[in-house]
């Protein structure tokens, strides 16, 4: 059972906004579980018991962006995009109804706070920041706290007069002797101290502020100072560091040496492989046709992210991994694979009028492709030359979410989040090839390499897409040439989530929902995907899930950008005769003194009996080759192959695309005009093209009004929310999204984003009656 501990420093729920008794769903064996649920600061966080109020935190959900639904009398749910989900139960329709609207409160709260968050960011940062340290300037705070302190001055001076004149008219009322007179004397003594006494704390407060003001203008001065320092200090030791980097890539080293670097825990590891392959054989790791994977051998404990405890409550057993030794068996390299013609199978050599599917060719073998009866632009226009360091406009966002850093266009490329995660199927024969494949291990094979071959052009992409707007899309139909079309979606803003989906004319289909977490530490920005891909072949029933791996951008201060994939992904096989066949990747981390090959990639396909089936390797950035297991078994640290046969092999990109953003051809058509498209297609959004042309200053000023449109609508719905919640009446609905449906997928209990097949009909018609105005 797997416990969330309280992090020191993390705020416990303090005066909390509403705390109480309910049922939570925890999984099939228990069902619901009565819990402590305490709602605070824009947070919903349950406990088993009153007491693990001090320790131990079961579980928390933020409502920033959550989705907040009724399912029946007693029952609602909250979602926060697909990486959580919370089932909760009241005893009666009076109670769910009070937690309701008390979600409702705490999220319209949260989003106005966040909402004041992004435009304090919007208005410190700007496009461009013209000075060092602007969006924090000391001085003007200080200067600031002066005009409020004059403010002050002018309202003591007021209350000193008036109180003067006050005092002059209560003396005339004390001549005339009467029993009136008398009494109006004694309250006016009375109002007299008082206002005497009022008077002197003011004096008092505006010597306090002065003083305090002069020395909290001292202290923001020191701090400001003490900031410019560091932050050479920080550029200084990059700099340092970049050229420790070069000193270290020109100098060689022995091989098998130990070697002290970045990545030290890389090196052990490696050395712990080497160790074992030398008692385990005696050939030892030198022979290239032998390789080691350390593979995960049991699974029963694996928890999907995004799901508390309670869910992982009834599973106990470890999960434990072992190296296993792949040797290549040349004897029987050519029977692994079926004999001799298969074992040399390659997609140039398929005859494919003995094939019952087509295997499309790759984009730049397609040169009958047309657009509108013209052919397909072959690149775009140079990249205009704005000189702009990134450190800039980095350095006073460390520690922020990568979506809430206001970055200009300079650092983009004229391409959305939507057309970037279309470049995944450029090499979709890869998955035409699997649809070909009857047995589930050699299909799991390919969509392995398939999924590997989507971080190719990751290499040299160093530029950052645009977010997408809430209600953006994106169609790409390329049926014609290359056997697909795509159609994608933003469906959710905070936090920013895609729903894509994907279908091929050689028999397989493919969604997903992408949303990411981001670690920015200075040096380096870390990019971590949520939410799950999809892979269905219809004929056979084989459905596939995985889940991307780290995508790290290096150099952010000093030095040439570079990106680097690495951890662990594992693709299991959900249904039909693939249900519990599993692949296990392994992206190797860069390191300086690493032994093995940059951007290097190992897997193994087990059945469902753990056996292993196929390995495969190569790098994410050139080629994967897979072989058949053909000597095994689920307790063997040392298995015989067949031999290896080319998965995927990537396409040289133009000789020139360092010109132009370093698209390959695939991703210099995405962003081509077509007619025809729904009019929230990313190809009509106007900063993206005017940046596409070259336009970056007008891209920018357009990229703002865009933004600030887009906070307009929300404030707005959010303005209805209090409304409807000060009247007592349910709030009104967040915009859902057009070409997509959440709703829970067959045999599974979470909500997904899944299409709803209306796109294409709605193109054929040019319906687009449902779309928003976003641009």
């Amino acid at each position: 059972m797997s416990e969330v501990i309280v992090a020191k420093g993390q705020p416990l729920p303090g005066d909390p906004e509403k705390k109480g008794w309910l049922f939570k769903w925890t999984n099939y064996l228990k069902g619901y579980q009565r819990r402590w649920f305490v709602l605070s600061n824009g947070l919903l966080s349950y406990y088993r018991n009153q007491a693990e109020m001090a320790h131990t935190c079961r579980g928390t959900i933020s409502l920033l962006g959550a989705l907040i639904h009724t399912a029946d009398s007693c029952t609602f749910v909250i979602s926060n995009g697909g990486t959580q989900t919370f089932h909760i139960r009241a005893h009666d329709e009076v109670e769910r109804q009070s937690w309701v609207t008390a979600l409702e409160l705490a999220k319209a709260k949260a989003i106005r706070a966040q909402e004041s968050d992004d435009d304090d960011d919007q208005i410190n940062s700007g496009p461009v920041p013209q000075t060092e340290g602007e969006s924090e300037d000391a001085g003007g705070i200080a200067r600031e706290l002066n005009a409020r302190f004059h403010d002050l001055r002018t309202c003591s001076e007021l209350v000193t007069r008036h109180g003067a004149a006050l005092q002059r008219s209560l003396v005339d009322l004390e001549i005339p002797p009467s029993d009136t007179a008398k009494q109006v004397s004694e309250r006016a003594t009375l109002f007299r101290i008082s206002c005497n006494a009022m008077m002197n704390a003011c004096s008092e407060f505006m010597s306090a502020a002065a003083t305090s003001s002069a020395r909290m203008s001292r202290a923001l001065q020191h701090e400001r100072e003490q900031k410019m320092r560091l932050q050479e200090i920080v550029e200084q030791l990059a700099r340092q560091h970049d050229s420790l980097e070069k000193t270290a890539r020109s100098t060689p080293h022995a091989a098998g040496g130990n070697g002290s670097g970045p990545n030290n825990d890389t090196e052990d590891e490696e050395h712990e492989f080497f160790d074992a392959v030398e008692e385990g054989t005696s050939s030892g790791m030198e022979d290239k046709n032998s390789f080691v994977i350390k593979v995960p051998v049991n699974r029963k404990n694996k928890v999907k992210s995004g799901e508390s405890s309670d869910e992982s409550e009834a599973e106990t057993e470890l999960t434990e991994t072992q190296q296993v030794i792949f040797v290549e068996d040349k004897e029987r390299a050519e029977s692994a694979m079926g004999g001799p013609e298969v074992a040399a199978v390659n997609l140039k050599d398929l005859n494919n009028k003995e094939m019952d599917i087509k295997i499309w060719p790759h984009v730049s073998q397609a040169t009958d492709s047309m657009i509108e009866g013209k052919p397909r632009r072959t690149r775009v226009p140079d990249k205009p030359n704005y000189p702009l360091s990134l450190w800039s406009i980095m350095k006073n966002c460390i520690g922020k979410e990568l979506s809430k850093i206001p970055i200009p266009v300079n650092f983009s490329e004229p391409l959305s989040m939507l057309q970037r995660l279309t470049e995944d199927y450029e090499y979709s024969y890869i998955l035409d090839q699997a649809a070909t494949f009857s047995d589930p291990a050699q299909q799991l094979a390919y969509v392995a390499a398939f999924t590997v071959s989507s971080y190719a052009t990751t290499a040299n992409r160093t530029t950052k897409p645009f977010n997408p707007l809430l209600g953006e899309t994106y169609e790409c139909d390329r049926m014609s040439d290359l056997g697909w079309r795509v159609i994608s979606e933003q469906v959710s803003h905070h936090p920013p989530m895609v729903a894509q989906f994907c279908e091929g004319v050689s028999g397989w289909q493919c969604w997903q929902e992408f949303t990411m977490t981001s670690k920015f530490r200075g040096k380096y920005l870390q990019v971590i995907p949520l939410g799950g891909a999809y892979a269905y072949f219809p004929a056979s029933g084989n459905k596939y899930s995985w889940r991307k791996v780290t995508t790290t951008v290096h150099n952010i201060i000093v030095g040439k950008l570079w990106v680097d994939n690495h951890g662990d992904m594992e693709i299991v096989g959900e249904a039909g005769p693939a249900a519990g066949y599993v692949a296990h990747l392994k992206y190797v981390p860069y390191g300086y003194f690493s032994k093995d090959t940059q951007r290097k990639v190992t897997g193994v396909v087990k059945d469902p009996n753990g056996v292993p089936r196929y390995v495969l390797q190569g790098h994410w950035d050139t080629r994967v080759e897979v072989a058949a297991v053909t000597s095994a078994s689920a307790d063997n640290t040392v298995c015989k192959t067949g031999k290896f046969t080319l998965a995927w092999e990537r396409v040289p990109a133009p000789s020139d695309c360092d010109k132009w953003y370093n698209f390959t051809l695939l991703a210099a058509q995405l962003n081509e005009a077509e007619s025809g498209v729904a009019p929230t297609d990313s190809r009509l959004r106007p900063d993206q093209r005017l940046m596409e042309e070259g336009l970056w200053d007008e891209a920018n000023a357009e990229k703002l009004r865009l933004e600030e449109k887009q906070r307009a609508a929300r404030r707005e719905l959010e303005a209805a929310a209090e409304e409807a919640a000060a009247r007592g009446s349910p709030p009104p609905p967040p915009r859902a999204p057009v070409w997509f449906t959440r709703q829970a997928a067959p045999g599974q209990p979470h909500l997904r984003h899944l299409y709803n097949n209306k796109y294409w009909e709605c193109k054929q018609k040019q319906d687009w009656s449902a779309c928003a105005d976003i641009f």
